[in-house]
């Protein structure tokens, strides 16, 4: 019986395309998100970046996407139990915590869309940064994401 790599290696053994493959494309990490300075909790808004595709949920310029927007976050093995805003259902999280990917991931799935079709994507149910002014970010926050 052949075992998936995200089942045999670690993070840190992975390979870039196997790394990249855990990726579900939700969008969540592409959204804008709010910290409360007193308390250092992290909300989210229903803001997206603007190189977020809304019907895909993939970076329109994944490759070039520090140069244009310069606080994107790089996520790696090293940063990825440092990051604790990331949402319960991500791949990097689950794995880093030991945890097995959700039924509906695109790996087990076989289906890129199964992400939307499960509901967990951010796909119809938010706008471009280029719709938003700053001012307003915090009459988006949202409390959809888990």
């Amino acid at each position: 019986m052949a075992t998936n790599f995200w089942e045999t290696k670690s993070l840190n053994e992975m390979t870039a395309d196997e790394w990249e493959s855990l990726c579900d494309g939700c969008g969540k990490c592409c959204l804008h998100k709010l910290e409360d300075e007193d308390t250092g909790e992290v909300y989210y808004t229903d803001i997206a970046c603007q190189l977020l595709d809304l019907e895909s949920c993939r970076c329109q310029d994944y490759v070039h996407r520090k140069q244009k927007v310069a606080d994107c976050l790089r996520l790696s093995p090293d940063t990825v139990n440092d990051i604790d805003w990331l949402p319960s259902t991500c791949a990097y999280r689950l794995l880093a915590q030991g945890d097995v990917l959700a039924e509906w991931h695109p790996l087990l799935s076989g289906c890129r869309d199964s992400v939307h079709k499960a509901g967990i994507s951010v796909k119809g149910r938010v706008l471009s940064e280029t719709y938003v002014h700053p001012d307003e970010y915090e009459e988006r926050v949202i409390q959809w994401i888990i």
